[in-house]
């Protein structure tokens, strides 16, 4: 089977959810030599980028993007004794949550399925996570990326005090927000490292600032 066709279907596996057809292209990748980076960047993450541009288009939703999270997470899992570092988390860590004070979760949930997919270990703090859940999180997982969401305005407040939190700890993270109130002109204001609109956009931003 040539290159192109086994990065093709790794690809078509995750837009398809098709847990199997990863497994097995993986698999033959790795017998035919195929490099596991480019099996990740050029066939699995294409297909992640699919499922993030359909889910901003409102073709699918939070479930199926999950299901190509898993799918994607299947076939690292095959890669994980070959990847460098042998720690089984590829690219790093990163730390999300919703900012206290806001218990709205799908937003938060779909760039956690992205990131996983992209092949980052995600910790998930789950609604309402104050500055200093972040904090001892990112400590304990050696996270350097803290990814805030906030879907109301008056919690906007909520990621400053964490850009305000991470500055007095004097910790190396970063912190990046999104969410529908939140915008790149506030983020500016505030200090903080990065600001995503969607769900596809995450997987760039943490891999700009992670590495």
């Amino acid at each position: 089977m040539s290159k192109d066709k086994i990065l093709a279907d790794l690809k078509s596996a995750v837009e398809t959810w098709n847990v199997k057809l990863a497994q097995d292209s993986t698999k033959e990748a790795l017998a035919q030599k195929i490099d596991p980076k480019e099996i990740i960047e050029l066939g699995l993450g294409k297909g992640m980028e699919t499922i993030g541009e359909r889910f901003d288009r409102a073709e699918i939703y939070l479930p199926q993007v999950v299901a190509a999270s898993k799918t994607m997470e299947a076939a690292i899992k095959i890669l994980e004794p070959v990847l460098t570092g042998g720690s089984g988390s590829l690219r790093g860590t990163v730390v999300m949550g919703t900012v206290e004070g806001d218990i709205h979760e799908i937003g938060k949930n779909v760039c956690c399925a992205m990131l996983r997919g992209a092949g980052f270990k995600v910790v998930d703090l789950g609604p309402d996570a104050s500055a200093q859940a972040f904090l001892d999180a990112a400590e304990e997982s050696s996270a350097k990326v803290l990814g805030g969401s906030a879907l109301m305005t008056t919690t906007l407040e909520s990621q400053r005090e964490l850009v305000e939190a991470v500055k007095e700890a004097g910790g190396p993270y970063k912190c990046i927000f999104g969410g529908a109130p939140c915008s790149r002109q506030w983020c500016d204001e505030i200090g903080a490292d990065g600001y995503s609109a969607t769900g596809a956009e995450i997987i760039d931003l943490v891999k700009s600032l992670a590495g």
